[in-house]
């Protein structure tokens, strides 16, 4: 790693560790060739090797720009899939789109009937077992330093509202003596994905699992996944069907990172009580930004990381923060010269501490 990249390591480390503050993050990245252009690996019975330009050529391109644009950021190796993954691997058919991402189909009409699914064998989950294998495929192209990043990660009660009909799974949740089944079915799914991180993490004890956007974070920090579906649920279903799961991450990997895009803030209080819950991506939502702010600013807060912000809700957010906050900015470019250009307006704007 040379010594802008070490810079960048180090200073995101102690920004995510809560060292003494010396500034907030901007990293640029490029955008990368959608998968439905391209095809969904996991799913295809085509070779893996076949999508190894495709990963490639997407880090190389997030190495120039970073290197042309002189940001924070530590470039990673990002294992592109779609939210399907762990659904597949629980033998959900993926539906594949002319323009967007490929989804999974339920496979039980109701949790009772996925009784009969065996528990999950990950070594048998062909999806989850490709991300590994175009893994090391990467390696054997940039080497075995590579850092890697996630594919998609999706917590084990977002997959169950995947791979059984939801509508079923949350009147079930609601009745008494069905409320048992979807225990049972969330823990399947929990249980493959917690197999799987762990796997990542033997394989890649480096990797940087930043799920939602893509940021270099700190390996001993934990994951970082996705928690979309508790928007639709009451604060005692959250906390009875979806808090175990993400504590005990938490307490296994040292810590969990999140990317929520529901209408979800009648459930900051239960994230709160995640521990070491180190970073927060948040998508407005019908409340805008400020929510967020009031529930996770400050200094004992989770870095807040923003994608996509504009120039005009960055200096919203950095305005309105309490202080001690922290955040994290990753915006994307086609070009260098505007990558570049954003970049020394943030410097400008929001100088680093001495």
């Amino acid at each position: 790693m040379d010594a802008r990249l070490e810079s960048n390591r180090q200073f995101l480390a102690n920004l995510f560790h809560r060292g003494v503050f010396q500034g907030h993050g901007f990293t640029v990245s490029a955008p990368r060739t959608p998968i439905w252009e391209v095809g969904d690996y996991t799913t295809s019975t085509r070779p893996v090797k076949d999508w190894l330009p495709w990963i490639v050529e997407a880090y190389r391109r997030d190495c120039e720009l970073a290197e042309a644009a002189g940001d924070d950021s530590v470039p990673i190796v990002g294992l592109t899939t779609g939210t399907h993954i762990y659904a597949a691997a629980l033998g959900a058919r993926v539906h594949h789109f002319a323009d967007s991402n490929p989804c999974a189909l339920p496979v039980f009409a109701s949790p009772r009937d996925a009784d009969a699914m065996p528990e999950p064998d990950l070594a048998q989950c062909r999806p989850l077992m490709r991300v590994f294998e175009l893994a090391e495929l990467v390696q054997q192209e940039l080497g075995r330093d590579v850092l890697f990043g996630p594919p998609d990660l999706q917590s084990g009660f977002d997959t169950a509202c995947l791979v059984c009909d939801k509508a079923s799974l949350f009147a079930a949740m609601l009745t008494p003596g069905e409320q048992e089944a979807v225990h049972r079915l969330v823990g399947k799914c929990a249980r493959l994905f917690r197999a799987f991180l762990t796997e990542f993490y033997r394989r890649h004890p480096t990797a940087s699992l930043a799920h939602c956007p893509m940021v270099w974070v700190p390996p001993d920090l934990g994951p970082w996944l996705s928690n979309d579906e508790c928007g639709a649920i009451s604060v005692a279903a959250f906390e009875s069907f979806c808090l175990p799961e993400l504590v005990d991450l938490a307490q296994t990997f040292g810590g969990l990172g999140m990317h929520c895009c529901a209408d979800a803030e009648h459930q900051f209080a239960s994230f709160r009580r995640i521990p070491n819950f180190y970073a927060f991506n948040r998508v407005a939502a019908r409340h805008g930004y400020q929510p967020m702010l009031d529930a996770f600013g400050g200094a004992a807060g989770p870095v807040l990381v923003m994608g996509w912000a504009d120039d005009a809700l960055i200096r919203t957010l950095v305005t309105n923060a309490p202080p001690g906050t922290r955040l994290v900015f990753n915006r994307c470019f086609d070009a260098v010269d505007d990558a570049r250009a954003w970049v020394e307006r943030m410097r400008c704007h929001y100088p680093r501490c001495a």
